[in-house]
């Protein structure tokens, strides 16, 4: 048993270590698997080719659609000059002045509306610059802002949110897109209104001292190469389709801008409470459909459709915005493939450690922690996500080897699946946002920053408010339940 649990922190170490090295994470995984298993003295070619590539392949399976039509929507919003007129309208309306807000509201509104995180990220930092430039804001604190924006409340908390977070638990639990609403409303306000008075603290400090928006000396290099391996596990979207189609000069006016923003919100709410429950899904349990249910698929299906419809409604109002239109599509599908085969690939290593001997003492351990399921839960989606660096990659491991525990446990004890759902979900995004996080190095590259001058405000933001609105969830949902 002793040699067995070594064995998964090796494999759990070799894979954080290499990983933020920049190695490629489809070797990495079935690597660490290996490491694994060979200490719990299992058979090393069965588990990777029936537990390994089983577990990778019934993710791919449930969750492809959503990362092939999420990065087409994101590469179609940047293409079409549409995330660059919601920037600019942000820019325009609230100026200087108030750059930090303009940069957090521009990032929240394109990725609540479906945007991948690496888009925002690209557009966000040449106008969070400019802005900070202007206002005489050090640049130091944009990753902060961006961060702040794009990825900690409208990633987990916002209801309906079509981040890959959000949908993983769905299949899990048998939940929707707006599980716990209320409890994610709540959890929302409190990311968002701590790291604004962080970053109004920071700023001030700076102000007091003279600090103004500054030369950059420490600036990290860009490596390419580097940056698109550890980006390929953080999110949906493979950077190095970047150059790939044709931006446009030309932009939409705002209304056409946020409109595909707004259907994607909105066709989910339609599929989710009116759509799905007035149609007869029965067939599902036919063993042509695998025996499935509505439950388990109907999340997976509202955001696809509600992508799907936002990619349609893009092209028909920016046709001529989008010249090389087929080149946009092409490289928005192609940028859906390294990351959700590098997600698949931790997957698969997660379902090896627990398919071990030894992770009966990881179960243990975590259901012994106090404080009840929830906090459970939480812990394992946190420790999974911390040493992974990828919020939807510790998740999936959490639920895959623990999830079936969880509903016994909520099913015995009256815990609502849509509570558990939305601890997971903001859970899976505290602890991810560590130094080796492939969003937080492709954030600190794009914006010319270090982690030396910008991770303290990072943690802050990313994290600490992150655990802050955990904590809230957790002991309002204890009380009351899930709302």
């Amino acid at each position: 048993m002793i040699l067995g649990l070594f064995g998964i922190l090796l494999g759990l170490t070799v894979l954080m270590v290499l990983a933020y090295r920049g190695w490629t994470i489809l070797l990495l995984a079935p690597l660490a698997a290996a490491i694994a298993a060979l200490f719990s003295a299992e058979p090393l070619l069965a588990h990777w080719t029936q537990t390994f590539m089983g577990s990778a392949a019934g993710f791919l399976a449930q969750f492809f659609p959503l990362f092939l039509l999420g990065a087409l929507f994101g590469k179609l919003m940047d293409d079409s000059g549409s995330v660059d007129a919601i920037a600019e309208f942000m820019t325009r309306t609230l100026g200087p002045q108030r750059a930090i807000l303009a940069v957090v509201l521009a990032g929240a509104l394109v990725t609540y509306g479906g945007v991948s995180l690496f888009v925002a990220f690209f557009v966000l930092a040449p106008m969070g610059i400019a802005l900070f430039r202007a206002s005489g804001i050090p640049r130091r604190l944009l990753p902060a802002a961006i961060a702040l924006g794009t990825s900690t409340f409208t990633m987990s908390a916002l209801p309906g949110t079509p981040a890959i977070q959000n949908a993983i638990p769905m299949p899990f639990f048998g939940t929707t897109p707006f599980a716990a609403p209320g409890l994610g409303l709540i959890a929302a306000v409190v990311m968002l209104s701590f790291g604004l008075w962080w970053l109004a603290f920071r700023e001030g400090r700076a102000r007091r001292a003279g600090e103004g928006f500054g030369a950059n000396p420490d600036a990290p290099s860009n490596d390419e190469v580097q940056v698109r391996e550890l980006a390929s596990t953080a999110r949906e979207f493979d950077p190095a389709e970047f150059r790939h189609g044709e931006h446009s000069l030309d932009r939409p006016l705002i209304g056409w801008a946020v409109l595909p923003l707004v259907l994607v919100v909105g066709v989910n709410l339609l599929m989710t409470a009116v759509i799905l429950p007035a149609m007869d899904t029965d067939y599902l349990a036919e063993d042509r459909w695998g025996g499935a249910s509505i439950a388990g698929v109907g999340g997976v299906w509202s955001v696809a459709t509600a992508l799907l419809v936002g990619c349609i409604v893009l092209v028909l109002i920016n046709r001529s915005r989008l010249p090389k239109l087929r080149d946009s599509v092409d490289a928005g599908a192609n940028a859906s493939v390294l990351p959700v085969l590098s997600v698949a690939s931790l997957v698969g290593f997660g379902a090896v450690v627990a398919a071990l001997p030894a992770f009966e003492a990881v179960r243990e351990w975590v259901l012994g922690i106090g404080g009840g399921p929830l906090v459970s839960l939480a812990m394992a989606t946190n420790i999974l996500a911390a040493l992974t660096g990828s919020a939807s990659g510790g998740m999936t491991i959490a639920l895959q080897a623990l999830g079936p525990t969880f509903m016994e446990i909520a099913a015995a004890t009256g815990l609502d699946p849509e509570l558990m759902h939305r601890v997971a979900v903001i859970a899976s995004g505290t602890l991810d946002s560590l130094p080796h996080n492939g969003a937080v190095v492709t954030m600190l590259a794009v914006c010319g920053c270090s982690h030396r001058q910008s991770y303290l405000d990072i943690v802050m933001v990313a994290v600490v408010g992150a655990l802050l609105a955990l904590g809230v969830v957790i002991a309002l949902g204890t009380v009351f339940g899930s709302f």
